[in-house]
């Protein structure tokens, strides 16, 4: 890749390739693009370089980079400098970034369009710091642009050279003063001439053969002779007029070319010459002016197309979006090149009326996640605040309107599910479900409140009903629904005392009791079989029996008989007809399971 002569290099100090192969894919080729991996080298490479702007990783510094970046702004006030790296250092550059001896921060990992606008920002200001910016309006047409450059450059390239002469005409030599060289005699500097006549006619004749060179346009050779006169005497006023015609013979030279590659478009290559004009000392008003109206060209065409690009993306809809190819993209691009520039301005007034008609567009459409997005869009593109907080006002009520009305809905759901008995079954469509719906909306709100407390007392209602009916599992079940929505403490703890109670009462009931620890109010002897008797035959038969709450005897049962089918009957019917006192357990009556051996003798 070639590079301009003259052009100033960009340095990098980074160790990361992915930063330092977007720095070369956006650097204009006109600017080399040097990289450094160890901080240790920075400053030889900006001497060496006249580096114009200078990229800093952080990740690649050992010197703290505020403390490094106020010594490079000492050392070399014309550098521009761009500091990449996390969000934590850029806080430590905060007063730097303010008085501008840091131009940008870049975070990483960074994005191919901010560094192309960083950098290009970066050369900006770079040749601004040498001259002043011009504040005329830009032209509006290309072609004029191109004209009014051409015709700049050709007319400077005209008066260079007769300005020059006016100028420096005045220190012509006296009249008394005339080359006076000895017949055979041919003084120079390395003759060693001291006296004054010798030394005048030696300057003289390296002057006439520098004038002969300069009408051949051997501009080099004119310059080597004129430095020797000057060697000579360095006051001397015809050096410092063939000095003069020299400079303004180059500088038309360089005009014209710098004209000529202007006409044909090349407005790159018009710079790269003017830059090689200037290299190695300071460029003369003319050039200044040239390069000026060359840069400024070049930022119109850029800006030129960003409208453009901006104006396809409106048309179709792409406003915010597809990333980096959208409406607000192209404009903060254009932006960020021109300012100042009106038809920016007005380019940016109808992207934010485009994107506030959007905000009210999603509003009536009852959408305030939409509206929130284009009213940031809007924001961040430069609406009038007071706009913006009204579509965001405007959102907010949307959005408590919206609601209210879910959780209205939530409401009447679970109320009619639990009318239907629907409480935790199924599990997507109960009262259950509708309410776990209502807390996750807005715990705090009074729907949600109420059906918390008629859910609980629901609960403690199904509780009662299964403790009625002995199923203590259910019962534990409901206690725990009862109490994950907050049922009243004493309610939870007077129905768990009913179910421990009712649990005692079961496994007491369930256990069997001997019939002689029972009080035996009434006895009904068992008849003997009459078939029993008449063959001798006797035995046995046990029953478990209930013995109710009134001490009436129900539920009995053979478990066993001794012989079998002989005595079980009359044995069942003569314990049907007892009668007991009824059990008493912690003050109150109960149920108690029995067993009983009835005995069957033949009499002797």
């Amino acid at each position: 890749m070639r590079f301009a002569l003259n052009a100033k290099p960009l340095i990098v100090l980074t160790q990361d390739e992915q930063l330092l192969a977007v720095l070369r894919e956006v650097t204009d080729p006109v600017h080399e693009v040097r990289a450094l991996a160890a901080e240790l080298d920075l400053s030889g490479a900006l001497l060496a370089h006249h580096a114009g702007v200078a990229v800093l990783d952080c990740a690649a510094l050992v010197t703290p980079i505020a403390t490094l970046t106020a010594r490079l702004h000492t050392q070399f006030p014309e550098l521009v400098l761009i500091v990449a790296g996390e969000a934590s250092a850029q806080g430590m550059l905060a007063a730097q970034i303010t008085d501008g001896s840091v131009h940008r921060f870049l975070h990483k990992p960074v994005s191919e369009q901010r560094v192309r606008l960083f950098v290009e920002s970066a050369w900006r200001r770079q040749a601004q710091g040498a001259t002043p910016v011009s504040t005329a309006p830009p032209p509006r047409s290309a072609a004029a642009r191109t004209l009014r450059i051409t015709a700049v450059l050709t007319a400077l390239a005209v008066v260079a050279a007769p300005l020059a002469w006016i100028a420096l005409r005045s220190a012509q030599l006296s009249p008394g003063v005339a080359p006076a060289v000895a017949p055979g005699a041919v003084p120079t500097r390395r003759g060693g001439v001291d006296a004054a006549p010798g030394r005048e006619a030696a300057i003289e004749l390296l002057l006439a053969q520098a004038e002969t060179q300069l009408a051949a346009a051997q501009l080099d050779a004119a310059q080597r002779l004129t430095e020797e006169a000057r060697a000579l005497a360095p006051d001397h006023p015809r050096v410092a007029f063939v000095a003069a015609q020299i400079n303004a013979q180059r500088e038309r030279a360089v005009l014209g070319k710098a004209q000529r590659a202007a006409a044909g478009g090349n407005v790159a290559g018009a710079l790269a010459v003017l830059d090689d004009a200037a290299q190695g000392g300071h460029p003369s008003a003319l050039v200044t002016e040239a390069r000026q109206q060359l840069l400024q060209q070049q930022v119109d065409a850029r800006v030129s197309d960003y409208l453009q690009r901006a104006g396809a993306a409106m048309r179709r809809g792409a406003l915010i979006d597809p990333l980096e190819d959208n409406a607000r993209f192209y404009l903060e691009s254009a932006r960020a090149l021109a300012p100042q520039d009106e038809r920016v301005s007005e380019a940016m007034q109808g992207l934010i009326a485009r994107l506030e008609r959007e905000a009210r567009q999603a509003l009536a459409a009852g959408n305030p996640d939409q509206v929130d997005l284009w009213a940031t869009a809007a924001a961040d593109a430069g609406a009038a605040p007071e706009r913006i907080a009204a579509l965001r006002a405007d959102a907010q009520q949307l959005r408590g309107a919206a609601r209210a009305d879910a959780l209205a809905q939530l409401a009447a759901s679970f109320n009619q599910r639990l009318e239907q008995g629907r409480i935790v079954e199924p599990a997507g469509d109960s009262a259950q479900f509708y309410l776990t719906q209502l807390t996750q909306a807005d715990a705090a709100s009074p729907a949600a409140q109420l059906a918390r407390q008629a859910y609980a007392t629901r609960a403690l209602d199904e509780g009662r009903n299964t403790l009625t009916a002995q199923d203590f599992p259910g019962t534990q079940r409901w206690i725990g629904e009862a109490r994950a929505t907050g049922a009243a403490a004493a309610q939870l703890a007077a129905l768990e005392a009913d179910l421990g109670s009712a649990e005692h009462n079961a496994q007491q009931a369930s256990s069997y009791a001997t019939e002689g620890t029972l009080t035996r109010t009434r006895y009904v002897p068992p008849s003997f079989p009459d078939a029993a008797r008449q063959h001798g035959i006797g035995g046995w038969v046990d029953l478990q029996f209930l013995v109710g709450v009134d001490g009436a005897v129900s539920d009995v049962a053979v478990v066993g008989a001794q012989p079998a089918g002989i005595f079980e009957q009359a044995a069942i019917d003569a314990v049907r007809h007892w009668r007991y006192q009824p059990v008493a357990r912690d003050g109150r009556t109960v149920s108690q399971r029995a067993r009983v051996r009835v005995r069957f003798q033949v009499a002797q």
